[in-house]
């Protein structure tokens, strides 16, 4: 006898669990997005939402849940588009059984997290339609369809970004660039969007670099700020050390531009990435009014690597960082409180090596009021002496013919370099297979040559930045001294910070005062400070 086999139909559906047949109102939202604020697309965007509240609602069959949007942010990647994201979470906590929306490249215009999120949703159950492409994606052939239709968007996104990448770098090779004017301190867009100076911001600009090369830290020259009320570059009442470090290294305000530090690798990512030579630079001197000199902004980067060298970082907590050295093992000072929770507490500033196991140093300890009586004691020799500034005057207008002098050697160089650079780019290109054995055995002496006239080329250019910068220290402390009477009797931080390089403790006996123009006063040290420290070599001896 045959099997006789009868088939017994599905009453629920595998998708939404619900009995076949039976109307349920399907829960409906829709995603609209734009990629950029401009006005044609806010009014896109605006007609999207309008268009799918009103077919959603005039349907009988849907439930209204919503109109999820995102605005001025690109569909490439899925990491900041908050609507998108609540969407999605809506749809997995069962707040949405279908999602309308125009197209896959409004959807994702990155084929993974398209098709990744496509199918998070389609194991709860949740339909997406893409009006555009006629495609659903709980149909039998919709995920091979939107992998096709996702990768072409996901394309021509690339297309896009690297021809808007092609046109940026052609503007950059012909000099051309913009500025973020809104965040950007001391420059307007002016005709054709150049930058002019915006003088009462080109201030602020000329103040921080005086005051930076004067002895104040990043975080000192934000406190100052804040105290005078003058507005960061966004428009707020706080400053951040790293604003300030950034203002201080911008080479913009000297008037040149350094195009592409930064670049984008990836187009999904659009995560910019530090320009360390894999493309290339353009480097446009002149390009606009500049807010500081030339001189003053070498002096500032110069003045940066100094403060980099130090073996005691400018931390910034106070003026005093950096500014006393031990003449016994070559380290700072730092400060140390004794007595941090009684009434007997005192701030004193020691060497770090005080009690250091390897390198114990029996330099005495100071109060600050002794340091600042130190500094005072070496300024009002210095005033006493007014006269010997007319001296180093003369010593540093000697220098600044030595400039024009190294001027011109560094010139010279630099024309034997390109000139070298030349020849040896046309006999690597042009000789013949005859010509081959001479241009090699001339190859050698002709990149000798080439690396001495660059290394000699190289050594100018510190040189005379070097003097550049001495030359500016001197005329801030004579300025400064100018100012002054024949005596200061109270003493004032800012002398000090725009004064004062540093001081050393040199013995017993004295401590030299060093001023910012490399003029040296030595100062005795006093009774009660001489016994401190023949103290601490008698304990060191008696150990």
């Amino acid at each position: 006898m045959n099997p006789v086999v009868q088939t017994i139909p599905a009453t629920i559906n595998p998708f939404t669990a619900t009995a076949d047949g039976k109307k349920i109102a399907r829960k409906v939202a829709a995603y609209a997005r734009v990629s950029t604020d401009l006005e044609e697309q806010q009014t896109s965007y605006e007609m999207q939402v309008k268009y799918y509240t009103e077919h959603i609602k005039g349907n009988p069959d849907w439930e209204f849940v919503g109109v999820y949007s995102d605005e001025g942010i690109s569909g490439t990647s899925t990491a900041h588009r908050e609507g998108f994201k609540q969407m999605i979470a809506d749809a997995m906590d069962g707040k949405i059984d279908l999602i309308l929306t125009k197209s896959i490249s409004r959807f994702a215009r990155n084929t993974v997290d398209c098709l990744t999120t496509i199918r998070k949703l389609k194991e709860k159950g949740v339909e997406v339609e893409f009006e555009k492409e006629g495609i659903k994606t709980l149909d039998a052939s919709g995920e091979l369809l939107i992998t096709i239709m996702s990768s072409l968007a996901q394309e021509e996104s690339r297309s896009i970004s690297e021809n808007t990448k092609w046109g940026r770098r052609k503007r950059m090779a012909e000099g051309k660039f913009n500025m973020p004017y809104k965040i950007f301190l001391g420059y307007d867009p002016g005709p054709d969007y150049k930058p002019v100076i915006n003088e009462e911001q080109a201030e602020t600009v000329r103040l921080i670099y005086q005051w930076y090369l004067d002895g104040l830290t990043f975080a000192q020259i934000c406190h100052r700020l804040e105290g005078m009320g003058v507005k960061s570059p966004a428009g707020g009442p706080r400053w951040h050390t790293g604003t300030v470090r950034s203002i201080l290294t911008n080479e913009k305000y000297k008037g040149s531009a350094l195009l592409q530090k930064r670049y984008v690798p990836d187009f999904l990512t659009k995560k910019q990435k530090v320009n360390k030579g894999e493309l290339p630079k353009y480097y446009i001197e002149n390009s606009h009014p500049a807010i500081v000199s030339k001189e003053m902004f070498d002096a500032v980067q110069a003045e940066r690597q100094k403060r980099k060298g130090s073996k005691l970082m400018w931390r910034g907590k106070d003026a005093y960082s950096c500014k006393v050295k031990c003449g016994c093992c070559g380290d700072w000072f730092a400060e140390a409180t004794w007595h941090s929770n009684d009434k007997y507490r005192k701030v004193i500033f020691r060497c770090r090596n005080k009690y250091h196991k390897k390198t114990y140093c029996e330099t005495g300890w100071f109060t600050k009021e002794e340091l600042q009586r130190f500094f005072l004691t070496a300024l009002n020799e210095r005033l006493r002496g007014k006269n010997e500034l007319a001296d180093n005057l003369m010593a540093i207008n000697e220098e600044l013919f030595a400039v024009k002098e190294l001027e011109a050697k560094m010139n010279k160089y630099d024309d034997k370099r390109k000139a070298l650079q030349e020849v040896r780019l046309e006999g690597a290109l042009i000789y013949s297979p005859e010509q081959k054995a001479e241009y090699e055995a001339k190859r050698k002496v002709l990149e000798d040559e080439y690396d001495d006239a660059l290394k000699k080329y190289e050594e100018c250019k510190i040189e005379l930045e070097k003097r550049q910068t001495k030359r500016l220290y001197f005329e801030s402390v004579k300025a400064t001294i100018d100012h002054l009477g024949d005596a200061v009797t109270e003493f004032d931080e800012r002398l000090w910070c725009n004064l004062l390089d540093h001081m050393v403790v040199n013995d017993e006996e004295r401590v030299t005062v060093i001023f910012r123009d490399g003029m040296e006063i030595e100062v005795p040290l006093g009774d009660l400070v001489k016994s401190r420290t023949r103290t601490a070599s008698r304990k060191k001896t008696t150990s």
